[in-house]
């Protein structure tokens, strides 16, 4: 930060899972006052591509040697999609676990989220484990927003529905497509964000500075786990 506060930079990070479509659409429905006040958001990230002694070699073969990898690797998408979608984390809880010997770092575990306001989030990963979808990896696992007012949920292909509060019956919000991309073309999309901040003025969203944030948070995640403990972050 400092080189860049030098030389007169601004710095954004490359975090372009808040920019998948579903996430913009929950994110509408949020602000909107769609389900009213959130009391609680999970997320389970079921990748299906963590079993055996060939896990990941066929597309990340670094991730066996990666001394952390649920968290740092794949679930810090989501610290940064919940204090996006919810607000900033002011403590965590995190219980992780190997369940495959072939690889050095965790592939799994439930991490749970302190929200500011009263709002907890909870992360549910296992790479050992799949979710109903022909592509496990457009949005990587399922979503459940619930609040006061009504639950939004997120199934594996990218829909998006809304259910009111004391109803059966779900509408959807966001309806599938094939998306020309990966993650719903979340990287065109923050390329799109970023080019019309430089021409247009418009505000960047994650600025280095503000990022560091995040990093704190994963930091605070790894030293929960190790405690045995909630950390305040």
């Amino acid at each position: 930060m400092e080189l860049a506060d030098a030389a007169g930079i601004t710095l954004v990070v490359h975090e372009n899972f808040r920019f998948q479509p579903w996430y913009r659409t929950i994110a509408q429905v949020l602000h909107s006052g769609g389900i009213g006040p959130v009391q609680q958001a999970t997320f389970r990230l079921r990748t299906g591509d963590g079993q055996g002694p060939r896990a990941y070699l066929d597309r990340q073969p670094y991730f066996q040697a990666m001394p952390r990898l649920l968290v740092h690797e794949t679930g810090v998408h989501w610290i940064d999609t919940f204090r996006y979608l919810l607000g900033p984390i002011e403590a965590v809880y995190a219980d992780l676990r190997r369940l495959n010997p072939a690889i050095a770092g965790e592939d799994a575990g439930h991490v749970l989220f302190d929200i500011e306001g009263g709002a907890r989030a909870l992360f549910d990963g296992n790479r050992h484990l799949d979710h109903a979808a022909r592509d496990t990896r457009l949005t990587l696992g399922e979503a459940l927003i619930e609040g006061t007012g009504g639950t939004l949920s997120l199934d594996g292909d990218g829909t998006v529905r809304r259910r009111a509060f004391g109803a059966v019956e779900a509408d959807t919000v966001l309806a599938p497509r094939d998306w020309p991309g990966f993650g719903g073309d979340c990287v065109h999309a923050l390329q799109d964000h970023v080019v019309a901040g430089l021409l247009h003025g418009q505000p960047f969203e994650n600025e280095a500075r503000d990022y560091l944030r995040v990093m704190e948070v994963e930091a605070a995640v790894y030293r929960s786990a190790e405690l045995e403990s909630k950390v305040r972050t």
